[in-house]
This record gives C-alpha cells, sequence and structure tokens, in this order.
C-alpha cells in the first residue's frame, strides 16, 4: 500500500522519509553506481528541497520497500537541470498538467525475504498504479520520467510502455538515460492492474498509518504475550472507536512498561 508525503504531511512522517533516502542510498549508488550525492547513508538532492510529492510503498510493518518522487515541470526539475543533454537542444517541456517522476525505486532485498508479502514484479506495478492514480486524481495528464533502457523494459513488460519519448537516448556515466512519456489515464491504469492482479484501494490512510507507526513504537517494551494480545485487540477491532481504544491501551502498557519507576522495582 502506498502513502502520499507532501509538504503538507511531511513533518508526520520523518521517519519513514529518512528510510526513503537510505533506500535511494542503497538503490542508486551502491546497486546501480549512479553518480548520486549521498551523506550519512542518504541519497538526497536539490530538488528534495523543493517540496516535492514523494508515494511510498509501505509492507505490513511500515516498511518503506519502495518509492518515487513527483515534481511539477514548471519550476526546476532533473531534465531541464541535470538531464539536459536528452533533449539535444531542444526546450524543456513544462506544463502545470505534466510532472516528472524520478527516483522510482523498490527494495528488492526485502521484498525477496522469506515472508515478504509482495514480491518485486507486484511491488513494482503496485507503485506504477500509485503514480498514475496520483496524477489522474490531482488533475495530471501526463507524467514524465527519465529513465534506463532497464525500466524501460520493466514498463514495455509490465502493459505500461510509455506512448512517447522526448529527445534521444544519451550515455549518463555508466549507463543510458531517456525521457518517457505516459499518460495518467483511467485505461492505461486498468491494464497495468490487470497486468499485476492488483484489485482495491492501493493509497493508505494518513492518520491510519501515524496510529500504526505509533502503535509499532509503543510495543517496543511490551512483553511478548502482551504485544501479541495488543496487536490481536488491534486486528479485531470492527469499529475505529474499538481500534482507537486498543491502541489507547496499548500505549498505556508501554507506558507502563517503560516508566522508571517500574524499572527500580
Amino acid at each position: 500500500m502506498i502513502l502520499v508525503v507532501d509538504g503538507l504531511n511531511r513533518d508526520r512522517f520523518t521517519s519513514l522519509l529518512d528510510e526513503m533516502f537510505q533506500l535511494r542510498a542503497r538503490v542508486f549508488r551502491d546497486r546501480l553506481g549512479w553518480d548520486v550525492q549521498v551523506r550519512d547513508g542518504r541519497e538526497i538532492d536539490m530538488f528534495d528541497d523543493l517540496d516535492p510529492a514523494y508515494l511510498l510503498l509501505l509492507d505490513e510493518n511500515m516498511n518503506v520497500v519502495g518509492c518515487n518522487r513527483m515534481l511539477q515541470t514548471t519550476g526546476p526539475h532533473m531534465l531541464s537541470d541535470v538531464f539536459d543533454d536528452i533533449l539535444c537542444g531542444q526546450p524543456p517541456l513544462r506544463s502545470a498538467t505534466v510532472w516528472e517522476n524520478t527516483r522510482f525505486c523498490v527494495d528488492t532485498e526485502r521484498l525477496k525475504r522469506p515472508g515478504s508479502s509482495k514480491t518485486v514484479s507486484y511491488a513494482t506495478c503496485e507503485l506504477m498504479v500509485g503514480i498514475l492514480e496520483y496524477g489522474r486524481d490531482s488533475g495530471i495528464s501526463d507524467v514524465i520520467s527519465v529513465i534506463d533502457p532497464l525500466m524501460d523494459r520493466v514498463l514495455k513488460r509490465s502493459d505500461n510502455a510509455p506512448y512517447d519519448y522526448i529527445g534521444q537516448t544519451v550515455q549518463m556515466g555508466k549507463t543510458k538515460a531517456m525521457a518517457a512519456l505516459n499518460d495518467c489515464t483511467d485505461e492505461r491504469i486498468d491494464r497495468v492492474r490487470r497486468f499485476a492482479g492488483i484489485t482495491g484501494e492501493v493509497f493508505l490512510d494518513e492518520d491510519e498509518v501515524a496510529d500504526a507507526i505509533a502503535a509499532i513504537e509503543s510495543v517496543k517494551h511490551l512483553p511478548m504475550d502482551l504485544q501479541n494480545y495488543c496487536d490481536a485487540q488491534i486486528a479485531d477491532a470492527t469499529t475505529p472507536q474499538e481500534r482507537e481504544a486498543a491502541i489507547a491501551l496499548q500505549r498505556t502498557l508501554s507506558d507502563l512498561y517503560s516508566s522508571p519507576a517500574r524499572c527500580d522495582a
């Protein structure tokens, strides 16, 4: 499932954004060998300072297992300011309804671990659906993506082939790069959903994510039997009121077990 983090709610999810920056470092520098700036194990560039929208793919334990970044093309963006060689002298595409999608990646190591509820292929397609539905619902008509030939093949295999390309394919360091265009239409969304077998909603409610993160943090001090009991109460809740009461109980117990008075007893 996907959580959208932007300038309006990023203060609530700083820990998830930190995970995302660490994932980007592992993927783009360590695995792909891209020439990106990494500090303290986190890949962050100047475009992250422009309040972009991030789509974070989370697993059932609220770990970031995939991400991408959405940025308006009316201002600075990677195709116009970093990968302008692709344009071969053409002016960059600028439109309020065309956004740039970059830093798309999934955590293949975590997704391949035994017990993972998602495959790499499913997670990749789920993130694609999230990008397209976020675009459609936000009034974005098209998404432009700077991709390498491998990602181009992934898009085509997922029935999400670009309908056009801008400029030319050029050498960028150790790999080649191109700028692909995808429309955010129901037809395209349906194709990717059918290919991957994705049904139902792909987006998470931010309040529910915040509650889940708080619940995960709160159980760190609890004995295992109480952790299991609280998890069962939350899972079995049938109304928002029951869920809130179960989470409140979990927090109370956690506070009790982590209090200095109890530790000294």
